[in-house]
């Protein structure tokens, strides 16, 4: 049973961070005093994600009395992690002679918070949070892994130019011992571009699925990863449940699996292995309307931003889905206990969460190396005369709408409550029909910063702008240079047809276009 508690402590940790009425532009040395908006409301809980394609299994959120009397998870103090033989001289001594230092939690330790320009940083504080601490080699992500060189080279894990793998953290919680924190949003949301350079808050690049298989570490019980799974990626009410397919499966074909995810691309929890989800860049997320690749949760004001990371942390996996409740092993027929922190994981003060959400709010991209030249004034004719204003409308080169997947019937008053496009795009409807994050839709991306981002399409099955503008991608002997479904030794990637016709002159001046955005 304690196994299975530790497995559930993964569930949890194992969450990502992804406009009407948004704040102002920070004034860093302006005095602070917001009113905090309260995160888990009765009121609005209920309804704040869009129902699931399959209604019944839209989640039953728990009460505010229940999330409040989940503990605040306390957050230390980080200290970067390098590579093998890339540390300072005597780094890792000097960590071991650390004191902890606990910068926020819910009782005196609290960082300053006078102006907007602290409640940012202090928010950043947050974005690298881990969720998960741990000294072992038992967890899917150990201090054995960041030791050792093979698993860089052969998983082939970025890292700065300084040697930093900016993914993880290490935290001090005793003198002397120290934990490999992972997990956090800065986990999923930091990106190393090839000239070593890091970009926090934009889509990642960390091949945390493909780096699993070169683990030193021993493969965990298959009972144990099965359950795991369950909790993550399981649907009892759609037939086939996702997680059919991998109860059949030794762990080493479930590694298999986990081989066709590319970085960029993960297979988040209430998604699946077999339908992973586009990494989402957070930089210019303020101006989204609908945060979640299938448009799960509209976006009117700051709070929501609070309320998607309370749910992508650990929230939702409290969440009765058709009487499924994740967070409940081994047997999903109880809510565990919010008063046990092993078992729930704990949870961002509301505090916090505000902070986050500025932080995020906060975000501008990197200086774009890409001038608009002669060939990019070309592209942007091109853009007009193709109608791809009509979608991805400026400035943000996003309508904000949602758009109807192939075989999804939208229901009877959902045109009033949400921004549905009239037309399907024709993308492959799988991770929004058969998932738990599936609700119908797709939303509209915004196209703003492609020049840093790789892995196009919902699933991240196109890996540069050329080769989703490449017609073949639509014939039946494809093969996919981002994700491939498993089992798939050709994969046609259909739909989104816009733009295949042009000459090579065309896309190729299209292409300069967009990544001037």
């Amino acid at each position: 049973m304690k196994t299975m508690r530790s497995a559930l402590s993964m569930v949890l940790a194992f969450m990502a961070c992804n406009a009407t009425t948004f704040p102002q532009a920070p004034h860093p040395n302006k005095p602070a005093k917001p009113t905090i908006p309260r995160t888990w409301d009765d009121s609005v809980i209920p309804t704040l994600e869009v129902p699931l394609a399959n209604p019944v299994g839209s989640p039953k959120h728990v009460s505010a009395d229940y999330y409040y009397r989940i503990p605040v998870r306390p957050i230390y103090k980080q200290y970067s992690v390098y590579a093998p033989g890339r540390e300072p001289a005597g780094y890792m001594e000097w960590l071991k002679k650390q004191e902890p230092v606990i910068l926020w939690d819910d009782a005196q330790n609290r960082p300053k918070l006078n102006t907007e320009a602290d409640w940012i940083k202090a928010g950043d504080d947050v974005f690298s949070a881990p969720l998960f601490v741990d000294a072992s080699d038992k967890s899917f992500l150990a201090l054995a892994d960041i030791n050792d060189s093979a698993w860089y080279q052969k998983g082939g894990v970025p890292i700065s130019k300084d040697g930093v793998l900016p993914f993880v953290h290490y935290v001090i919680r005793e003198k002397g011992k120290i934990e490999l924190g992972s997990f956090s949003c800065a986990m999923c949301h930091t990106r190393v571009m090839p000239n070593g350079t890091t970009i926090k808050g934009a889509q990642g690049n960390f091949p945390f699925e493909r780096a699993a298989k070169f683990s030193p570490r021993p493969p965990l019980p298959m009972p144990l990863l099965l359950a795991f799974n369950r909790a993550l990626y399981a649907a009892p009410w759609l037939h086939p449940d996702p997680m059919d397919r991998e109860m059949s499966m030794t762990s080493e074909q479930i590694n298999e699996v986990l081989q066709t995810i590319p970085p960029g691309v993960i297979s988040r929890h209430r998604a699946s292995n077999f339908d992973p989800v586009q990494v989402p860049d957070l930089i210019g997320v303020k101006d989204r309307r609908y945060l979640d690749r299938t448009g799960l949760q509209p976006q009117n004001s700051l709070v929501d931003l609070m309320r998607y990371a309370a749910l992508n942390q650990g929230g939702d996996m409290l969440a009765g889905f058709d009487g499924f409740i994740p967070a409940d092993v081994p047997d999903f027929k109880k809510l565990p206990d919010p008063a046990d922190p092993i078992r729930v994981g704990g949870r961002y003060s509301d505090e916090q969460l505000y902070a986050l959400a500025l932080y995020i709010y906060s975000l501008k991209p990197p200086p774009n190396p890409n001038k608009f030249d002669a060939p990019a004034a070309r592209g942007k004719e091109v853009f007009a005369n193709e109608g791809c204003t009509r979608c991805h409308t400026a400035p943000h080169y996003t309508n904000n709408k949602l758009t109807p997947a192939l075989g999804f019937t939208i229901p009877a008053g959902a045109r009033a409550k949400y921004d549905i496009s009239p037309i399907s795009v024709g993308t492959d409807p799988s991770l929004t029909m058969n998932t738990r994050r599936g609700t119908g839709y797709y939303k509209v991306p915004s196209l703003e910063g492609v020049w840093y981002r790789s892995m196009f399409g919902h699933s991240g099955w196109c890996a540069t702008l050329e080769d989703w503008f490449d017609p073949t991608r639509l014939n039946d002997n494809y093969i996919p240079t981002g994700f491939k479904p498993y089992g798939s030794k050709t994969y046609p990637v259909k739909g989104h047809a816009f733009g295949l016709d042009l000459t090579p002159q065309e896309k190729k001046d299209l292409i300069a276009f967009l990544k001037t955005l």
